[in-house]
């Protein structure tokens, strides 16, 4: 029991949920974030809303290892009933927006690095990032500062995971399809209608089965979410927009999927980004086989994180449930918190 570091993560996630913080409006969070660590004398980087530190006894010849999470919020579910920036405690709960995500996650991490912070002779280096824009996978979060972080080896990235080990996470593409067609009038043999051309591509998107299986998560998932065509009743449309959602496995890359698709389709297919990856860590790898002799069991996770920005293989690990989060009067129990910073520590006590 660290008696210290879970009554001071406590304290800081009551005064970062007071703070409004939600995406690309972080400032004040990253001020408390920084201050928080400078007061434990900490040295920090701070660029735009993100934080990060690097253990004392940095060592430039060890591979480093990055705790990361996110102090950004959605913005309030319209269903609250309590005040979303009023820290409570109540029958062992922590109520407020973002205590369950990733609050909870992001201060147990924190703790976990105060708690080696002055350690001499670690086989790791640890940094820590507290970054924002995560909500949005914004292009000032995360992604903005790994060039300045150095080498990284692996990654725990903190997410709301029951403490599990969520070993591998989809990846995200959103696809803006066009089908072309001829306009014409819709009484008379005219036109090529777009709509036509589009049933036809939507039905391969419907039915497709990609080659490779994910052992964790099985096919690849692709969703056709909107539809749009037509002006007015007689006239056969010459366009038709719908978009896709594709939900990608660790079995291939963004970019393999695009081509993939492209040869089969008609319609024309831009991706809005690809650069929501998939991502994945070997069930034996070191980190992993640490959580498994703690009773932590594995599994692939349906929903996207920061992970998908990295390109070292990560894990993603956390107090709080992902069933809480974004939901009205989100809260995370205060003994998950307590029970996150002491499985970090023996997690990580473990490789280095």
């Amino acid at each position: 029991m660290h008696t210290t570091l879970f009554n001071d993560s406590l304290g800081l996630l009551q005064k970062l949920i007071s703070i409004p913080s939600l995406s690309k409006e972080e400032a004040l969070t990253a001020e408390a974030i920084d201050l928080f660590l400078k007061d434990r004398g900490v040295k920090t980087h701070r660029r735009e809303n993100n934080i990060w530190a690097f253990n004392k006894h940095y060592d430039a010849s060890k591979p480093t290892i990055l705790l990361n999470s996110h102090h950004d919020t959605v913005k309030p579910n319209s269903s609250y009933t309590r005040n979303p920036f009023s820290p409570d405690l109540e029958d062992g709960k922590l109520f407020g927006l973002g205590s369950n995500d990733a609050g909870g996650c992001l201060v147990s991490l924190i703790a976990c690095f105060l708690h080696f912070y002055e350690q001499e002779n670690l086989k790791y280096n640890l940094c820590l990032a507290a970054t924002s824009e995560e909500e949005i996978s914004g292009a000032n979060g995360l992604e903005l500062i790994v060039p300045d972080l150095g080498p990284l080896e692996f990654a725990i990235v903190g997410e709301p995971t029951l403490m599990d080990l969520a070993i591998a996470e989809r990846g995200l593409m959103v696809l803006d399809c066009v089908s072309h067609g001829k306009a014409g009038h819709a009484a008379r043999e005219e036109g090529e209608n777009a709509i036509y051309k589009a049933i036809k591509d939507i039905e391969w998107f419907r039915t497709y089965e990609f080659a490779k299986k994910s052992a964790l998560f099985g096919s690849i998932k692709m969703s056709v979410t909107i539809i749009e065509a037509g002006s007015q009743h007689n006239v056969v449309p010459a366009i038709c927009n719908f978009t896709v959602d594709v939900r990608v496995t660790d079995a291939y890359r963004n970019e393999e999927v695009i081509k993939i698709i492209r040869q089969h389709v008609n319609c024309e297919v831009n991706p809005r980004s690809v650069r929501l990856k998939s991502s994945s860590i070997s069930v034996d790898h070191p980190i992993v086989l640490a959580g498994i002799a703690l009773g932590r069991k594995t599994y692939g996770s349906p929903t996207t994180s920061d992970q998908a920005l990295l390109d070292i293989p990560s894990l993603k690990i956390g107090p709080g449930d992902s069933a809480r989060s974004h939901m009205a009067d989100e809260y995370i129990y205060v003994n998950e918190i307590e029970e996150g910073i002491d499985l970090y520590i023996q997690l990580i006590s473990k490789i280095v």
